[in-house]
């Protein structure tokens, strides 16, 4: 998710509700920040990712 917003003189700045790091600061238009935003690798997911595979390798660990 990210949240975009437009500047006076019409270019874009987006940033990612996730991580707040900003993608992207004026962008003329709004398939550069489709194009900046498909690119984010968010910190925050993945190590939310990280931690979820960690968990599911220890939980199957114990079943064994």
């Amino acid at each position: 998710m990210y949240s975009r917003t437009q500047n006076e003189n019409g270019s874009y700045n987006t940033r990612c509700l996730d991580c707040f790091m900003t993608i992207a600061s004026c962008v003329e238009t709004e398939k550069e920040l489709d194009l900046r935003e498909s690119h984010h690798l968010c910190p925050e997911k993945v190590l939310a990712q990280l931690l979820a595979q960690e968990k599911a390798a220890v939980a199957q660990a114990a079943r064994n």
